[in-house]
């Protein structure tokens, strides 16, 4: 039952290793797909007064459906407060004599597809839109509708308010965005998380079934040994099968303190340590079940070396010892262990019977019928 047991839970966590991984790797196939990202040189310029200064680095990140080639013009935020150009009425103050401009957008409020179709329809030939506040100059991808020729790039917040802040003071800031490097993002973070949820529980499973079969290989190890010792205990005590003319069949003698019925030749009785002897039958499930002898209370199995548990109960030693002595722990005998004498009217009853055939008369059955009933 034990091999049965294991085999049975070992198709069960592979098929359920087996269901897993064949998830992970749809899972995996379908988000994530290997791409591309590239980020963006911006070559921002400066008008101040007769003077320009320039700056020049790796600052931006173009987004994945942008238009992937250099575009130059001069950077133009919307009017009013609201600088996030959701509204299609949004407007662009810049000058008459610039023929290509950048919108330089805030990002939130609305999708980025919303964002650059306004800059588009206003006439822009690329987007810069800047990041959430708080985020610092953090950048990322972003996911939006293509436009053709039209250059999308995010950059981080500090730098977009920096540009921001100069344009509302009156400073000309022209920008020249060019393609920079490549980068293969091979993974999104839905999917690091996923694998990390996955594989802790993967590995509690494993540690889980792994502890189970280790416990239950040295539990079913200890009842191994339990039984192979309490049968070797068993074969130490002496029994003895009563003959005619034993004293302990004598009518004045004692009866099995376990069943209280008196002894009779051709019972077997089973003879403790403590120099007790009772129906074999009756003893060996009452020292499984108590461990005492009935009569002196000596601890019988201690007497004999048994160590049990107190985790395992000695209920458990006759579920164990059941397959192994069989004809000690039979249903007919196990009946007989209770604390009060049966009923003692059997003899009454047999000495009737005895006595029909020597009744002639047929309404004898009912004075029988008084004799076994007695009126209360």
């Amino acid at each position: 039952m034990n091999l049965l047991r294991t085999d049975t839970w070992r198709n069960n966590s592979a098929s359920s290793l087996l269901i897993k991984f064949s998830f992970l790797c749809l899972f995996s196939h379908n988000c994530c797909r290997a791409s591309a990202v590239w980020t963006a040189f911006m070559n921002i310029s400066f008008h101040v007064g007769n003077r320009m200064l320039s700056e020049l680095g790796e600052s931006g990140v173009f987004g994945r459906n942008s238009a992937l080639k250099r575009v130059t013009g001069v950077i133009v935020p919307p009017e009013g407060k609201i600088q996030n150009a959701c509204n299609p009425n949004t407007s662009f103050s810049r000058a008459k004599n610039s023929n290509s401009w950048l919108a330089l957008i805030e990002r939130g409020g609305c999708t980025f597809t919303q964002k650059i179709k306004v800059a588009t329809e206003k006439g822009a030939s690329g987007v810069i839109i800047y990041n959430f506040p708080g985020t610092g100059n953090q950048v990322f991808p972003m996911s939006h509708q293509a436009f053709e020729g039209i250059v999308v790039v995010m950059i981080g917040n500090l730098k977009g308010m920096e540009i921001l802040q100069l344009i509302q003071k009156g400073v000309y800031i022209t920008v020249m965005v060019e393609v920079g490097r490549k980068h293969i993002i091979w993974m999104n973070h839905y999917f690091v998380s996923f694998v990390i949820v996955t594989t802790a529980t993967l590995a509690y499973f494993i540690f889980y079934h792994i502890r189970r079969l280790w416990v239950a290989r040295i539990q079913n190890r200890r009842w191994q040994r339990l039984t192979a010792d309490l049968k070797k205990a068993f074969g130490q005590l002496q029994v003895r099968v009563l003959k005619e003319g034993d004293e302990e069949i004598n009518p004045n003698g004692d009866s099995c303190v376990v069943c209280f019925e008196p002894y009779k030749a051709n019972d077997t009785i089973r003879i403790l340590t403590c120099k007790h002897f009772f129906h074999k039958n009756c003893i060996d499930p009452w020292i499984l079940a108590h461990g005492t002898c009935p009569m002196c209370k000596c601890d019988i199995l201690k007497a004999l070396g048994i160590q049990v548990d107190v985790e395992d109960g000695r209920e458990s030693l006759q579920v164990l010892m059941s397959n192994e002595l069989p004809e000690t722990l039979s249903p007919v005998m196990e009946e007989t262990n209770t604390d009060h004498p049966p009923e003692r009217s059997s003899n009454k009853v047999l000495h009737v019977e005895e006595n029909l055939p020597s009744q002639s008369n047929d309404s004898q059955p009912n004075s029988v019928v008084q004799d076994v009933h007695p009126s209360p």
